[in-house]
């Protein structure tokens, strides 16, 4: 099997962008799995603390993930106690979604999990290359997504 296509193919700054992605997906969800999250719950516990309570909707355009899939996420972090729906103030006919205690517990917790993770993808590099890796990760992306 010739060498030359796959010496082009890993020339590729789309691949080596998505391998390097992988990786840190991998990373993170093995952390994440300690404390049996999944990165798109962990996503969710995220943007709820950040920004909530909110909308499911909201909550749906705000972490990226389809509602249909989000309505699974939620029902499995509230049946853990993780998440709290009560009636939206604003709009009676939706429901907010805040954190529980234990889901700000939690999500302390997996913050700290994540950090390993990225401190293992991010270890071959110095301070000001990391620094510079994710200065230019951040350009690539603004505005496109």
């Amino acid at each position: 099997m010739p060498d030359a296509p796959f010496s082009q193919l890993h020339t590729l700054p789309s691949w080596l962008l998505g391998r390097a992605g992988a990786l840190g997906h991998r990373l993170v969800a093995e952390r994440l799995a300690a404390a049996e999250l999944k990165p798109g719950h962990h996503a969710v516990l995220c943007a709820v603390a950040e920004f909530g309570p909110l909308a499911q909707a909201d909550l749906a355009r705000t972490v990226r993930i389809d509602p249909k899939d989000l309505v699974g996420a939620i029902n499995e972090l509230a049946a853990r106690g993780l998440l709290v729906r009560a009636k939206d103030p604003h709009d009676g006919r939706k429901n907010a979604i805040s954190l529980s205690p234990a889901g700000t517990e939690l999500l302390a917790r997996s913050r700290d999990l994540g950090a390993q993770a990225n401190e293992e993808l991010l270890a071959p590099l110095s301070a000001p290359e990391r620094e510079q890796l994710l200065a230019l990760v951040a350009r690539l992306i603004e505005g496109r997504v």
